[in-house]
């Protein structure tokens, strides 16, 4: 078992034996002032002499799990925080994603799932405390790690600094949110019992201490003296001098497989008192789009947390449900090169993606349970699932550009960015003519990281890829239409690269022997609030192609059988797109890549008694019969297991 300096609190001191009545008197009305002022007298601190925390002045450590509300649909949050609380879990850890809420500069949205007051309502009522990390930048594999991408509006902008322009943006965001918190901090009668700044700030290039003393100064401002203000970073002596500052409480985090000893040797060297704690104990992995899906053992993840909670340490296990990336929040990694975060980010965890309690859950529960004992009674069950099928009529995208950009294009000598076009997430459509013949293949050629992530061209039906495939052949006539389709996979949402501009037009300087095309039309798409309007259901056109193959869109409809269950799409022999059921973007498919094979579908979206409107947008090519499956169960082409022996 593994060693530490840990020294645990001691308990409260015992009872005196006999207590005559004066004596007892007293502490009657001792504890009737307790209660009348007990909003004031909670507590929850670092007792630095004892090791541990200290809520309401007794001994305390968490054991703790992450849940993201933005991942999960509204309606089932209150089935995943029992679950959680029915593992018990005592906390649960909880991000708040800038650009979730402010969707463009003052532009706020607190409604519906994004009603994060509601979702900390209900993990009090449930009785759960929250450790909150309001970033303002959280990673999370989230679009852009949390951050607007409207803040790339300001070419100039440097992130995660003392930058003026960002910081501005940043007071803005935590004078809207930070005000909603307070009310709910611990020490003013609510669940909060600590508030992470930034995230991870160590791992980033810029260790800006001046940053970060900005946002000590702004958290104090706006939530108070009182409140338990800490940082998280991994291990290494450089991330931990750089994320660090005096004032926060460090902390770090580190998976199943570390050597639990020299880990917390690690927080030691920065914080040499106080509790230990692991913000982010890795129950799982996250999935990239091409690579093997990652799994981790039971027995693994199990072994590890008992590990440190002999240790006395408190404990975050991230992800204890990792929920799915709807729409276009799944963000990406930069490791020497870019890797889009799936759909799916169900990160192996102890509740998958569908709520539904595993092994591993049942394992980790085994474990709290030697240490404190468990809620009574039984874990909810899993919800059932519902498997139809239907086939689907489609539309070429390019017959329906009046629908999806209705302002009509942009005219411009050059392209231009996504953030130039105010184009946050999604697609854009760039269009010219060829300017001469082309009867020789001539090279259709994309400079390093102009393409960003993966470009649709529909003049001999080829793709551009970011860091990929950068260069095409074509042939053609002068005056034949050259319309490239532009696909947003996700901006980066770790590392130093996270000013990640979709799209670098090239300029009037071209390399020595290309031509630079010119002369563009230029289509933002708008496609969620077309279908959210019922497009394409309400007028379906006819398509100009005699062939499936291109970016085009394919609607159905299909029933429920009397119940809304949950369930999961596949898609036989199709290859890359998005699914929409009811308006709602249910996110990326891939089929073709991997390693998910299929889309969860929550059972909320689904109509009982009236059609469900299906829609796809296929970027690359149908089946020649275009049909939907639905399973019980998701479906993985490639899987890397993580076994007891190896390390991350």
């Amino acid at each position: 078992m593994a060693t530490s300096n840990f020294v645990p609190c001691p308990g409260p001191a015992e009872r005196p034996a006999r207590m005559g009545l004066p004596a007892l008197a007293l502490l009657l009305a001792a504890r009737l002032l307790h209660t009348q002022a007990s909003p004031l007298a909670r507590s929850f601190q670092v007792d630095y002499e004892n090791n541990c925390f200290r809520k309401d002045g007794a001994p305390f450590r968490y054991i703790s799990g992450s849940i993201h509300y933005a991942r999960v649909p509204r309606p089932a949050w209150r089935d995943r925080l029992l679950k959680m609380y029915m593992s018990g879990l005592s906390t649960v850890q909880v991000y708040v994603p800038w650009n979730y809420h402010e969707t463009l500069p003052g532009v706020y949205d607190f409604t519906g799932n994004r009603d994060v007051e509601a979702f900390l309502d209900l993990t009090a009522e449930l009785g759960l405390l929250v450790i909150l990390r309001p970033g303002p930048y959280i990673c999370a594999e989230w679009e852009m790690g949390g951050l607007p991408a409207w803040l790339l509006w300001k070419p100039d902008i440097n992130l995660r600094t003392s930058n003026p322009a960002y910081l501005a943006a940043v007071d803005s965001w935590l004078h809207i949110l930070l005000p909603k918190i307070k009310p709910r901090l611990y020490q003013h009668g609510g669940n909060i019992i600590s508030v992470q700044v930034e995230n991870e700030y160590g791992s980033y290039y810029a260790c800006d201490y001046g940053y970060l003393r900005h946002l000590l100064g702004s958290f104090r401002a706006l939530l108070g003296s009182e409140v338990l203000l800490f940082t998280t970073d991994s291990t290494g002596v450089e991330e931990l001098r750089c994320g660090t500052l005096q004032g926060l409480y460090a902390t770090v985090d580190f998976g199943p497989g570390s050597n639990v000893t020299e880990a917390f040797g690690a927080q030691r060297r920065v914080e040499p008192k106080g509790p230990l704690v692991n913000s982010e104990y890795y129950t799982g992995w996250l999935d990239y789009w091409g690579e093997a899906h990652a799994s981790t053992s039971a027995a693994w993840v199990s072994r590890g947390l008992e590990d440190m909670l002999q240790l006395g340490a408190s404990i975050n296990m991230y992800m204890f449900h990792g929920g799915t990336n709807f729409a276009y929040w799944s963000g990406a990694d930069y490791k020497d090169q870019y890797k889009p975060v799936t759909t799916s980010y169900d990160y192996d965890a102890p509740l998958s993606e569908a709520g539904d309690p595993t092994e591993k859950l049942f394992a980790i529960r085994t474990v709290i349970s030697k240490f404190q004992p468990l809620p009574f009674g039984p874990m909810p069950p899993a919800t059932p699932k519902y498997h139809p099928s239907l086939s689907l009529q489609y539309a070429d995208l390019l017959d329906v550009l009046d629908v999806l950009c209705p302002s009509g294009p942009v005219q411009s000598q050059f392209p231009l960015t996504f953030e130039a076009l105010k184009q946050v997430h999604g697609f854009v459509v760039y269009h010219t003519q060829l300017p001469w013949d082309v009867r020789d293949p001539a090279t259709l050629d994309a400079p390093p990281h102009s393409i960003c992530d993966r470009a649709y061209v529909m003049l001999q039906k080829g793709t551009l890829e970011r860091d990929r495939q950068t260069m095409l052949h074509i042939t053609g006539r002068a005056g034949d239409t050259l319309d490239i389709l532009l696909e947003n996979m996700g901006r980066i949402s770790f590392g130093a690269n996270a000013s990640d501009f979709k799209v670098r037009g090239e300029g009037p300087e071209a390399p020595e022997g290309m031509v630079p095309l010119s002369n563009w039309l230029i289509y933002p798409l708008a496609i969620d609030t077309a279908v959210q309007q019922g497009w394409p259901h309400t007028a379906l056109p006819k398509s100009s192609s005699g062939g499936r193959v291109g970016p085009a869109f394919y609607t159905g409809t299909f029933d429920t059988p009397g119940i809304a269950w949950d369930t999961f799409v596949k898609f036989p022999g199709w290859s890359k797109g998005l699914l929409w059921i009811n308006g709602f973007n249910l996110g990326r498919y891939w089929t073709r890549r991997g390693p998910q094979q299929t889309l969860f579908v929550p059972g909320s979206l689904l109509h009982v008694g009236h059609p469900n409107n299906i829609t796809v947008l296929e970027l690359e090519g149908a089946p020649p019969t275009p049909v939907l499956l639905f399973l019980d169960r998701p479906l993985y082409n490639r899987t890397l297991g993580c076994n007891t022996t190896g390390t991350e």
